[in-house]
């Protein structure tokens, strides 16, 4: 099962992504955690990524995919992966969908997590984080359930920020989206529900 996870931020596709790693027991893939452990790593496409990233400039299409690449040809992803964060163009589908074929493979369903943007604004402005543990809560928490650290707001959390972070995704998005309507492969859900409800509703539509 290769799964392409797409969504907002703020949509819920973390915890969807984690339910499907466990339930299918495939590897869950993020850029945002390769690009990290590459930097960390020093791989020579990590030191070309930090050299971007140091000057606050985006990663180049061609970085991303070759590490994309790298890691798809890792052995824990021969049973699946979830790509969550990735392919974020139409531009990077298409190099995503040309490297899969080179390995053989190719994308089952690509899962929208479709919510209103104001619900959205609502859910991210009202985050709060434990500074201890990571625990995701709202600001009904004064301290954090699991291990009573301190909750804070994360800088970008600010409905400023939030919404401009919105549209950059609507604008980016929406032609990716198209493209995998047009493949056949989009499945579309509605995650403005109870966490259980939603991924029951991907469950079923990806193995139909």
């Amino acid at each position: 099962m290769n799964i392409v996870l797409l969504g907002a931020p703020g949509a819920g596709k973390g915890t969807q992504a984690a339910k499907l790693v466990e339930e299918f027991d495939i590897a869950h893939i993020s850029t945002g955690d390769i690009l990290r452990a590459s930097v960390k790593a020093g791989t020579p496409l990590g030191l070309e990524a930090k050299s971007f990233m140091d000057k606050g400039e985006l990663v180049p299409d061609s970085v991303v995919i070759g590490l994309v690449k790298e890691r798809l040809q890792e052995k824990d992803t021969e049973k699946g992966f979830i790509l969550d964060g990735f392919p974020r163009t139409s531009t990077q589908a298409v190099a995503l969908s040309s490297e899969l074929a080179a390995l053989g493979r190719d994308i089952d369903a690509a899962v929208a997590v479709n919510v209103d943007f104001e619900v959205i604004v609502g859910r991210l402005t009202s985050r709060r984080l434990c500074k201890d543990c990571g625990y995701i809560g709202s600001k009904a928490d004064t301290s954090c359930p699991q291990c009573t650290g301190e909750m804070y707001q994360r800088d970008d959390d600010n409905e400023t920020t939030v919404r401009n972070r919105l549209e950059v995704y609507e604008q980016s998005t929406a032609p990716l989206i198209e493209y995998y309507r047009g493949c056949n492969l989009l499945i579309e859900v509605d995650g403005d529900r109870p966490v259980d409800e939603v991924f029951l509703d991907i469950k079923r539509k990806i193995c139909k």
